[in-house]
């Protein structure tokens, strides 16, 4: 066991124990399910693990908690009425599978919520949607009212219009921003694994039952996706959808489907990740861990302390270099000459334009350039620092 997970392992009985009646108590909890937990290639839609765990939602929303469920198992379940073998690479079938599935997944959720007296809504998204302040405030108003009005929105990414938006985890991480988007009190992943481990659980690796911050995840090996399958998003996907929640002040946990209506209960199940930070624009989560980034832009020593340490906006003057092909608005990620990210942003400017700009002055560039070239490349409200210590070798 590494020293790091040794320590998180011995956690007390207590201290996991009041933290977890956060959720016990939750007022409004957001519930991602995985394919591989209600999906199967051969038999399509399980019946018997659908039905079980609507019970235990119908059960926690019948007792006054609000539940917001973000469902895959759209693509998946639509493989078997398409007679396909498995899941299929190429998106024009990926988004047959989702349009054939999605029916079928809503009538298996409205007829089984319904036998608890539980009436249920489908809400599709794609994380983009989070982004543009009309859809986010159109989302939230939508999804605010359902919950007042009793209902349970199932929510699923709009995988038979989505292009890039269909990849890995996607879910896990959508689910986290829908999460700070309705303002839940939790987050729990639910998949066919009941919690982290330090290691290969097949090698008598432990349990860690509590996350209290990045730190407790050093040198701990993260699984990838299981051999169901259906399922994409894998281990990985749902700690990183759990780190999203817990850094923007919401409390989150990892455990199987079949640990359901124990984790609800606030039992000692799964992997806990307590709050480590306050809420955030969602916007900033996005750029954080979910924006595809489109450029690179090298910054000297003392723009690295200017926008890391100061928290100030990026100017021309302070980049060495600018690599990728970008528009103003694109995402971009800012390095040090050592190759360390520091952070990303939105650029306001393209990569055509930026190169005769470097090392200049806004002053001298509004000069010898114009009106509108003494802006600011990234401006401080759309940028957001990186916590990692990830390196690269610049020109990769």
């Amino acid at each position: 066991m590494t020293t790091s997970a040794a320590r998180i392992a011995e956690v007390t009985d207590g201290d996991d124990a009041a933290e977890r009646q956060a959720l016990a108590g939750a007022k409004r909890i957001v519930v991602k399910v995985g394919s591989s937990s209600l999906t199967s290639i051969k038999g399509g839609i399980s019946e018997k693990a659908l039905t079980a765990l609507v019970h235990a939602l119908a059960e926690k929303r019948n007792s006054g908690t609000e539940i917001i469920l973000v469902s895959s198992g759209a693509i998946a379940a639509g493989l078997a009425p398409l007679g396909l073998a498995k899941r299929p690479k190429d998106l024009a079938t990926q988004q047959a599978a989702a349009s054939v599935g999605q029916g079928l997944l809503m009538a298996r959720y409205s007829q089984a919520f319904a036998a608890h007296g539980v009436t249920v809504s489908q809400v599709l998204l794609t994380a983009d949607d989070l982004m543009r302040r009309t859809q986010h405030s159109n989302a939230y108003r939508a999804l605010d009212r359902l919950l007042n009005l009793g209902v349970v929105p199932v929510v699923n990414e709009n995988d038979t219009v989505a292009t890039h938006e269909i990849r890995f985890g996607d879910n896990d991480r959508l689910a986290a921003l829908v999460a700070h988007l309705v303002r839940a009190d939790a987050l729990v992943l639910l998949s066919d694994v009941d919690a982290l481990y330090d290691g290969p659980p097949s090698l008598g690796a432990k349990r860690i039952p509590l996350v209290s911050g990045p730190q407790d995840l050093v040198g701990v090996t993260i699984g990838k996706a299981g051999k169901a399958g259906v399922g994409t998003g894998g281990m990985t996907t749902k700690v990183e959808a759990a780190s999203i929640a817990a850094s923007s002040g919401i409390h989150a946990l990892v455990t199987s489907t079949a640990n359901a209506a124990a984790a609800l209960a606030g039992e000692d199940v799964g992997t806990w990740f307590a709050i480590n930070g306050n809420r955030k624009p969602v916007r900033l989560l996005w750029l954080a861990h979910l924006a595809s980034v489109r450029g690179r832009l090298v910054l000297d020593d003392g723009a690295v302390k200017a926008v890391r340490d100061r928290h100030t906006s990026l100017l021309p003057a302070g980049i060495s270099s600018v690599q990728g092909d970008f528009e103003p608005g694109d995402p971009v990620e800012m390095f040090s000459h050592e190759g360390t990210v520091i952070a990303r942003g939105l650029v306001n400017y393209s990569s055509e334009e930026l190169p005769r700009m470097l090392g200049r002055s806004t002053k001298e560039l509004a000069k010898d350039l114009g009106r509108g070239y003494d802006r600011v490349v990234v401006h401080v409200d759309d940028l957001v620092l990186v916590q990692s210590s990830r390196s690269t070798k610049l020109g990769e």
